[in-house]
């Protein structure tokens, strides 16, 4: 029965990858599954409480690292607020439009749609949209930093 249990909780987190390009699969739910998955069914001793702190505290960074890289990368790139806002909303929105792909045409193009309404020159409106799409190869590189830590830390706890 282990060895079943411990086949689910390695494709879990194979499968938690697999949502970085596919934002529609939770990553980091999966990720808690498979953590759930050891705790209730195999070994409820070996996780402590600073495991479940340290996951809290990366699942909440991980829920807006997407949002923040957008931004921060729009407005680095010249974007207006208005473009970060909209950038943080077209991260969300893009994910269930056409996943995988609407998670970076959707943001770029919502940037450069605010940024001419808001009378940007061309240029200026395409260099904040691209912001948005190194925002989205930001947030992607984070995500996957810190879904290795977390599993990482996860096979120190188990085996420890």
């Amino acid at each position: 029965m282990d060895i079943l249990l411990w086949s689910l909780i390695i494709i879990l987190f194979i499968v938690s990858f697999v949502g970085i390009v596919f934002p529609v699969i939770p990553s980091v739910i999966v990720i808690w599954v498979g953590f759930f998955i050891y705790h209730f069914l195999i070994n409820n001793d070996s996780l402590t409480w600073w495991f479940w702190t340290g996951m809290i505290v990366i699942t909440v960074i991980l829920l807006v690292a997407d949002i923040i890289a957008n931004s921060y990368f729009v407005k680095k790139f010249g974007g207006s607020k208005a473009g970060e806002r909209g950038a943080a909303v077209a991260v969300i929105v893009g994910s269930f439009i056409t996943p995988p792909f609407g998670i970076i045409y959707i943001p770029f193009l919502t940037v450069l749609v605010i940024e001419m309404i808001q009378r940007r020159t061309a240029r200026e409106a395409i260099r904040a949209s691209i912001g948005s799409f190194l925002g989205f190869l930001g947030g992607s590189v984070a995500k996957v930093v810190l879904q290795l830590i977390m599993i990482v830390w996860f096979f120190i706890a188990v085996w420890f």
